[in-house]
Order: C-alpha cells, then structure tokens, then sequence
C-alpha cells in the first residue's frame, strides 16, 4: 500500500494527460494565429486557453470544466510530489522546508491560473516553482542519479526560456509549443524521480 501511495503523483500526471488530450479534443478553437479557427491547434494553442468560459473565436467552450478538473489533479499531484520527495531525498534543513512549503504554494497558485488572476497566479507560481526546482536539482547532485542531474538543469533552461518569452513578448509565436516541450520534459523528469523514490521505498523495507 505504501509503494501505491508514493507513486500516486505519477498517477495523477497521467489522469491529466489524459484529461487535457480529452479537453483538447473539446476546445471549440480560435489561437494566437487565427482567431477563427476551429478546433484546438496543438502549435498555437496555450494550455490556459482550454480553461477559458469562451474559446478565442467567441464560441462557448465545452473544454473548461475538464480542462480545470485536469489542472486540480496536477497540481495536487505535484504538490504531493514535492512533500514525498523531501522525505525521501532530504534530511532536515532549509531546503527541505523550500521544497515541501514553497512547492505546496507554488501549485496553490498554479491552480488559481483559470480565474481573472491568471497573471500574476503565474507569476508567483513560476517564481516559487524555480526555487523548488533548484532545491531538487541540488539534492539530486548529492546523489549518483546523474541522468536526473543533467535533465534537471535541461528542465531549468526550459523554463527560462519560457518565462523570458513570456515577459519580454519576442518570439512570442514559438511559446504555446515551447511550452508544451517544456510541460512535457518537467512531467517526464517528476514521474522518474518519482519510480526513483518508490525503488528507494522498496530498498529502505528490504522487498
């Protein structure tokens, strides 16, 4: 039972794949590119736009309630994700309170994107969710696990990458795709970690 619970954020991320493929496949269209289109176009299409209460082309969106349920599942997931690793990982000091604290607020925020406070909820949780990447990265690197140190720092780059777009408007055209890069790279590296931490579970019961 115990081996069920730590994996349940790997759990979780794959019910929102599955419910965003499912929302995606509701959307009722309109992108960055052309307002007027019909459907979800996985290039120009923001994940944020399958939660709006209307699509871009003005037409009422079926997607949003699947599409918000999806985001609850996730960030529940992830914040159990950080308190496990903590445990698993980390011995007591401050880094260890970063990553369980500042990654459970972190998702608080992330959650709170569908409302009329999407951008600044973005903003702190991009902020917060950094630190707890780094405090992650920097516990990986006491450990041998080096493919997760490697694409941890690919994680780190992605996500700058993102945010500097975001903020600064250049090549904004490139951000729904390098964005779904950079979803899709993070979720792949937490499900590892997370098969790492119920192997270590395994090990510590001597199974």
């Amino acid at each position: 039972m115990k081996d069920i619970a730590t994996l349940l954020p790997t759990v979780g991320i794959l019910i929102f794949i599955g419910l965003y493929i499912y929302a995606a496949n509701l959307y009722s269209g309109g992108s960055q590119l052309d307002s007027n289109s019909l459907g979800f176009d996985w290039m120009n299409n923001y994940w944020c736009n399958l939660m709006n209460e209307n699509g871009m082309n003005g037409l009422e969106n079926p997607a949003r309630p699947f599409a918000i349920l999806a985001l609850i599942i996730l960030c529940s997931s992830l914040a159990l994700f950080f308190l496990q690793f903590a445990k698993y990982f980390m011995e007591k000091g401050i880094w260890k309170s970063i990553i369980q604290i500042l990654g459970t607020l972190s998702m608080i925020s992330s959650v709170l994107i569908f409302t009329k406070y999407h951008d600044i909820m973005t903003t702190i949780s991009s902020i917060l969710g950094v630190l707890v990447v780094v405090g992650i990265i920097r516990a990986i690197y006491k450990s041998n696990l080096t493919v997760f140190k490697i694409s941890g720092m690919v994680c780190i780059i992605l996500l700058g990458i993102n945010n500097l777009i975001y903020y600064s408007g250049n090549y904004i055209e490139y951000l729904p795709l390098i964005q779904k890069i950079t979803f899709g790279m993070v979720l792949i590296w937490i499900v590892g970690l997370n098969l790492k931490m119920k192997n270590k579970n395994m090990l510590q019961h001597g199974v």
